[in-house]
């Protein structure tokens, strides 16, 4: 399967784009979150660390996957249009 008809069946799912980037919207902010409170409620530690970083994880992850989301919901749309239907 080539990527264009990835991306001209990805066009059509709007519900799992949006599902995507709410999905990753949420990961992002729990991780941004663990960061937060990691740094603020623990002791400079092993622990605090090894939490950051899970915390960094969680969010780079989310971040890609809801930019993604965002991403196939706007750009698709466009390429969708433009598309001829005879």
């Amino acid at each position: 399967m080539s990527w264009r008809s990835w991306l001209r069946r990805r066009a059509y799912q709007d519900r799992a784009n949006l599902r995507l980037f709410v999905i990753g919207a949420c990961a992002f902010f729990a991780g941004m979150g663990m960061v937060v409170m990691a740094n603020r409620w623990l002791l400079p530690s092993l622990l605090q660390e090894l939490l950051v970083l899970l915390g960094l994880l969680l969010a780079t992850v989310g971040g890609a996957v809801a930019l993604l989301g965002y991403l196939a919901l706007a750009l698709l749309r466009v390429l969708r249009m433009m598309e001829k239907n005879d």
